[in-house]
């Protein structure tokens, strides 16, 4: 989690699949939508479009989970 996000694109698949089983199991409770695919898609979009700097992959997790909670 205190990894730099900028660190996300050079991961492995596995390591990818790994983190965002983790945390869609942390935060499937909270919201069904919130499942590994989501932070999957999520973290993969965030980290891909704009310089991430000094982000941490935290703060992307968080991101992504007040993104998934929104309602329209």
């Amino acid at each position: 989690m205190d990894d730099k996000a900028s660190l996300w694109p050079k991961a492995s698949m596995q390591e990818k699949i790994d983190f965002t089983n983790r945390m869609g199991k942390a935060f499937v409770a909270l919201s069904p939508e919130l499942d590994n695919r989501f932070f999957m898609r999520c973290l993969e979009e965030t980290a891909n479009i704009g310089d991430t700097k000094d982000l941490r992959l935290e703060e992307m997790v968080r991101a992504c989970v007040a993104i998934g909670t929104k309602t329209p």
